[in-house]
């Protein structure tokens, strides 16, 4: 295990509890209910075989086993892992790396990455971990990735009133080096620009590439409304514009989390011939 993954074990062991997140705030509860969503439009009908790759402690392996899918689970976290294992109803999960999967070639009608690329800094490491996704999903068969948006950080700081000289600051050096400042929050993770997620996938031989805003434009409002007299309306305004704008260019990186669809080659020649 390198130093940087090792990192990320450590921040999810001891440090953050991933199983509440969804949860705890209004954006994490957009990102929820619309994930689900997006995964009933994009996924083939039960029972297709899914790999949820970096899935944690079964937030969307959960639903989908329970909806009649064939689901199994692959985290670098032990503890995640175990989680997953331990929940109603239980999941198939085992340890393993989003680079070096433990899996087939072609062995699943669908594969999710649903948090491995925003945890690797380096772009030849996220397209290593969108092949290998590839490499595991049957010909024609669809792959699914999640991305931190750009804007996410900062935006996300504004609406807790935590926008300090040093945050802008780092929100500046953010919007050419996407790579985030653990010292401020999160941990050690690469933010993306809608254009360059779409260029990691097709470098990774996906085709039919479609990207989504999840939370949609107005979580910030949901967040900064949270605890106030109307912040179910808000919530529920909010929700139904990440509905209607989910794929409109020129609002798909406000939302806090990006999800990217493809289909993997035809064929295993046509990938091999794009190495």
């Amino acid at each position: 295990m390198d130093r940087m993954t090792a990192e990320i074990v450590s921040y999810y062991a001891e440090r953050y509890d991933e199983a509440g997140r969804l949860d705890r705030r209004p954006q994490a509860r957009l990102e929820r209910i619309r994930t689900l969503e997006l995964l009933e439009e994009l996924l083939p009908p039960a029972p297709a075989a899914i790999l949820d790759v970096g899935g944690g402690p079964g937030a969307y392996a959960r639903p989908l086993a329970a909806a009649g899918y064939r689901v199994r689970l692959v985290d670098v976290v032990p503890a995640h892992v175990e989680q997953a294992r331990a929940g109603d109803p239980p999941v198939d999960a085992v340890v393993g790396d989003a680079r070096d999967l433990p899996e087939p070639d072609g062995g699943y009608d669908a594969t999710l990455l649903l948090g491995p690329l925003y945890h690797l800094l380096d772009r030849q490491e996220r397209v290593r971990a969108l092949r290998e996704a590839v490499r595991v999903t049957r010909p024609g068969g669809r792959v699914l990735a999640a991305a931190i948006s750009r804007f996410a950080g900062p935006l996300d700081m504004a609406t807790k009133a935590e926008l300090t000289d040093r945050v802008l600051d780092e929100a500046a050096k953010l919007i050419t080096s996407g790579e985030n400042d653990p010292s401020i929050g999160f941990t050690h993770a690469y933010f993306h620009r809608v254009p360059e997620l779409v260029s990691e996938c097709r470098e990774a031989g996906l085709a039919e590439v479609t990207v989504h805003g999840v939370e949609g434009p107005l979580w910030t409002a949901a967040e900064a409304a949270a605890g106030g007299p109307d912040a179910d309306a808000i919530f529920e305004g909010a929700l139904k514009l990440a509905r209607l704008y989910s794929a409109e260019p020129e609002l798909i990186p406000m939302s806090a989390h990006l999800l990217v669809a493809g289909s993997a080659p035809q064929s295993r020649s046509s990938l091999v011939d794009d190495l």
